[in-house]
């Protein structure tokens, strides 16, 4: 055998024994997972959307996991900080990123710098819930359903208004994707946070809004506001009788989606693990219900099904904020 031959030999040997050496490593990973407590991190400060999913899925995941699931709240610079966060931890399997879409499908579009990159820097786990939003109108405004709406801003261009938590929000994003497939005018008018802009919807400041159903409840039982549609591909459970956009302009979706995400290099038998578990959580009654009392919609979804979910969001949020002639900021 030529000394060629022998080297070659050698090499493949040694592939071989490698691939061999992380399947035995990969499946005692496998057997022993978790041995100590795991990390959600939230870009979010407490109470919000991912917040709230995160800590109502993490209770449950440490009972199915036998460790303790600790949510950190790591809220600041547009997902920077979380971002940093999980970049500078282990990559063992230990620490997740619980976010909902802005960091992957808005951010990119709002803003012309961002340190992390989504593709680069994380691997999909989970698509754990998903939280319709509501449009809302004040009784004052003559409109009682989502059609009565339409016809009214068409035939009143200009005059009407509507209030966001912000410029580049969901919100936001959602009414003016909802103008520009109908080429409706509709007047923005900014607010800091729904703490403001749903107040202003009571007090008749604003005509209409989209806000999450927690946030509207109590004043539609009151009779303070109307609930005319919603910008869920789908109706909800929580509200059946609310139409969706989506009835009015095929393929409307715009509903916030809350995901688990890893670092890119985390070990895969640990991303199943979580991504398994998640699931089971999900199809629990408890957690159904207890997410639903939220304003929250359980999923469970795989990587597969999170991946798939992130790339149409980035579509239509990257479309409605060109709609929105929202210009990139530095």
């Amino acid at each position: 055998m030529s000394l060629k031959n022998i080297f070659r030999r050698h090499a493949l040997q040694s592939v071989a024994l490698a691939a061999v050496t992380a399947s035995i490593g990969s499946a005692a990973f496998a057997q022993t997972y978790p041995t100590r407590s795991i990390k959600f991190i939230v870009p979010y400060s407490a109470g919000g959307l991912p917040d709230t999913v995160a800590r109502i899925y993490a209770q449950r995941l440490g009972d199915r996991l036998g460790q303790p699931v600790v949510v950190d709240n790591k809220p600041g610079a547009n997902g920077v900080v979380a971002a940093q966060a999980m970049a500078t931890s282990p990559k063992d399997g230990y620490t997740f990123l619980v976010t909902d879409g802005s960091m992957f499908s808005i951010n990119p579009s709002l803003y012309k710098t961002i340190s992390y990159d989504y593709k680069r820097d994380f691997v999909p786990v989970s698509l754990a819930a998903r939280a319709p939003l509501y449009l809302a109108v004040h009784p004052k405004t003559p409109a009682n359903n989502l059609r009565e709406l339409i016809a009214l801003a068409k035939a009143k261009p200009g005059t009407l208004t509507y209030g966001s938590s912000g410029i580049g929000s969901t919100h936001h994003l959602s009414m003016e994707a909802m103008k520009a497939a109908l080429s409706l005018d509709i007047t923005h008018i900014p607010f800091k946070g729904t703490g403001q802009s749903v107040p202003a919807l009571i007090g008749g400041q604003v005509d209409m809004l989209f806000s999450a159903l927690p946030s509207l409840s109590g004043f539609v039982k009151s009779g303070q506001v109307r609930l005319v549609g919603s910008n869920s591909g789908k109706r909800s459970a929580q509200e059946p009788n609310v139409p969706t956009i989506a009835e009015v302009i095929p393929g409307f979706d715009f509903a916030p989606i809350v995901g688990v995400l890893a670092s890119t290099g985390t070990p895969q038998a640990a991303m199943d693990r979580i991504s398994a578990e998640m699931a089971f959580v999900a199809k629990q009654p408890e957690t159904i219900q207890i997410l639903s009392n939220a304003g929250i919609e359980a999923i469970g979804g795989s990587a597969a099904d999170y991946a798939r979910a992130i790339a149409d969001e980035n579509e239509r949020l990257g479309k409605a904020v060109h709609a929105a002639g929202i210009k990139q900021q530095e």
